[in-house]
């Protein structure tokens, strides 16, 4: 079965840098897929690349079989939403909904029908006579959408749509996006540097660094089961410890850590884990924190409490080079009792920690 889409070794090079050295994605029809990454790691350039704003150095992008890289990008018929709205300030909502329609030639009636749909999918009826200068951000990038989404494109691109909204707004929008795909079932591309916003919208994640995809999954494998340090640390909180690799057997390891503990059967990432110098993955919310010092624990004093709105976050300092932040949930039997400088243990699930080799570090940047 041929593919709905499909990126082939797709790079671009700018003078002496290399933007995106080598992606290669398949997305199936209908599929919401995020280019989650840090600035400059090649997700927009990769975008503007699929929309016909650039053209690769190499590689090609196939839709339904066939590529779309000798066809110019007003008649790729593919929709896109900005992070700057673009509508036109002279025209009102429903003007500007219509006028990718009248491009293509459609009728009077055909149009006025068109509209009225797009405003009821995104919730703006009524809005259809009013200017974008009278209309919030979030109402305004609901015309985008509408405006993009008006002649029923293949595939729709989202770059960085949400990053100029309020968080409350953004949540709100992000609701919005993923009720629209659910209806109309188009297969949209989304760029965020987001990553609640990724695993909030996403089918799939790949995520970006240094011009490559370092791994492409859903969010919870991407949490899970983390292929590189730098996916381990974009999604999600993180805590890293360094360690000695004791002995490796298969892909798992023991590890020493400074404070003289041993632990055995810890999971290794990467495709030539060895002995050496490695970085142990704690999850804040997969650390179970009770008061006193226990043997065959980590111990350590609570130095700071923040209240964070739906659970609380304590940082430990150990005998370990840095502090270790935990993140409590309210009704914690821990809580009531927490102070600073209060002795504390800490405790894991082997089976829930992750394991890479300390070279291999990408910085997240």
């Amino acid at each position: 079965m041929t593919p709905f889409l499909q990126i082939t070794g797709i790079a671009k090079q700018y003078g002496p840098v290399m933007a995106v050295k080598d992606v290669n994605l398949t997305v199936d029809h209908g599929e919401f897929m995020t280019f989650l990454g840090p600035s400059g790691s090649g997700k927009s350039t990769t975008l503007y690349i699929l929309a016909g704003f650039e053209q690769p150095t190499r590689g090609d992008i196939l839709l339904n079989g066939k590529t779309i890289l000798d066809t110019p990008s007003h008649k790729r018929n593919i929709g896109m939403v900005f992070q700057r709205y673009t509508l036109f300030p002279h025209l009102s909502v429903g003007e500007n909904i219509a006028f990718p329609l009248k491009v293509r030639g459609w009728s009077k009636a055909a149009i006025t029908e068109r509209v009225r749909q797009m405003l009821s999918l995104v919730r703006l009826e009524g809005f259809e006579d009013r200017k974008p200068v009278a209309m919030s951000g979030g109402q305004q990038q609901r015309v985008a959408l509408a405006r993009a989404l008006a002649y029923d494109p293949p595939v729709l691109l989202m770059d960085e749509p949400l990053s100029a909204l309020d968080k409350k707004l953004r949540e709100e929008i992000q609701h919005e996006i993923r009720r629209i795909h659910q209806q109309t079932e188009v297969t949209i591309l989304y760029v965020t540097h987001d990553q609640e916003e990724a695993l909030r919208l996403s089918d799939r994640i790949a995520v970006f660094s240094k011009g490559v995809i370092d791994q492409i999954g859903t969010g919870q494998q991407l949490y899970n089961d983390p292929s590189t340090r730098f996916v381990a640390e974009f999604i999600g909180d993180s805590n890293f410890i360094d360690t000695d690799v004791v002995s490796v057997n298969g892909r798992f390891a023991r590890l020493a850590l400074a404070n003289g503990a041993v632990i055995d059967g810890v999971p290794t990432h990467g495709t030539d884990f060895r002995q050496g110098r490695a970085s142990l993955l704690l999850r804040p919310e997969r650390i179970d924190l009770r008061l006193g010092k226990s043997e065959g624990v980590l111990p350590g004093a609570v130095r700071e409490i923040t209240f964070l709105g739906n659970h609380v976050q304590v940082s430990v300092d150990t005998q370990l080079a840095a502090p270790v932040d935990v993140r409590l949930p309210f009704g914690h039997a821990a809580l009531g009792g927490l102070a600073p400088g209060l002795d504390v243990s800490l405790d894991f699930k082997i089976a829930e920690t992750h394991a890479f080799q300390l070279e291999d570090r990408v910085p997240a940047s």
